[in-house]
């Protein structure tokens, strides 16, 4: 009896916390496409004509949404290999808070507003990085972006002082008269202007003012081409340096995709 809890608890971790099985990834899909589903109740809830003209089936719908996740919360909590860790993980808090505010609402009405917290169930959406399909590139996303923090710091510092350099020009230029009544609220437009925002609530009048501010939204162009460029350059040497951990293809079905560390194949689920 014992022997057969364990292998069904296996089966459970199996199924729920992993996505190297052809089962796992059917199962976080599905549980994505039930979060966005939820969403939608707890967006068309908070429309008052859709919440006064179908109040009794968005009541049913956010039941049955509630009381899915609160089976799938106790699931995990049952198989995981460390109940303590994964109940007091970010996951784990973002999983119980999903559910937890509808059945507060139930018992104490008067916490009826806490019922807005449901948009949590949002955060959970990020288990989509789990999934096989897009654990590659967003792999390779975190490593260009963390490769390449330090060129970007170094490159907002820059636009950092030019902002701060072109705004203190415009206050000696147009002057409060014209809105720029202190140095901080200069370096505010230079900002909004060179990154193309343009609020428009300060504008220059002088002609030397209308120069500077043409050259700030020619420089904004290169603000924003730059970081890209940096990001991109870092993605593609990180692609090239990851084609070498990647194995040989699946026995099974001929993937080619795979990496050293995976056990299973992410197509077939076959075990290497």
């Amino acid at each position: 009896m014992t022997h057969a809890r364990h292998n069904l608890k296996d089966r459970m971790y199996t199924l729920i916390f992993t996505n190297e099985t052809a089962a796992g990834r059917r199962f976080d899909k599905t549980l994505i496409a039930l979060i966005l589903l939820s969403l939608v109740v707890v967006i068309c809830d908070s429309v008052e004509d859709i919440r006064r003209n179908n109040r009794s089936i968005l009541f049913v719908l956010e039941w049955i949404f509630t009381l899915f996740f609160s089976v799938e919360y106790a699931a995990r909590l049952y198989c995981a290999k460390n109940r303590k860790k994964y109940a007091t993980s970010f996951f784990g808090v973002i999983d119980l808070l999903a559910v937890v505010p509808t059945y507060l609402a139930l018992f104490f009405p008067e916490l009826h507003a806490l019922i807005d917290v449901r948009v949590l169930r949002l955060i959970r959406i990020f288990r989509v990085f789990k999934l096989t399909a897009y654990m590659q590139e967003y792999s390779h996303l975190a490593s260009a972006l963390s490769a390449s923090r330090k060129k970007i710091l170094v490159f907002l510092s820059f636009v950092l002082m030019i902002n701060l350099v072109m705004g203190t020009l415009m206050y000696v230029v147009e002057g409060p008269t014209n809105g720029f009544t202190s140095i901080p609220i200069a370096t505010y437009w230079a900002i909004t202007t060179m990154t193309t925002v343009g609020f428009g609530d300060i504008t220059p009048h002088t002609d030397l003012g209308k120069l500077i501010a043409s050259v700030m939204m020619l420089m904004g162009w290169g603000t924003l081409a730059v970081p890209t460029g940096i990001v991109t350059a870092e993605m593609s040497r990180t692609r090239g340096h990851h084609r070498y951990n990647q194995v040989a293809a699946c026995p099974e079905c001929g993937a080619d995709h795979l990496d050293k560390q995976d056990q299973y194949c992410r197509d077939c689920g076959n075990k290497l």
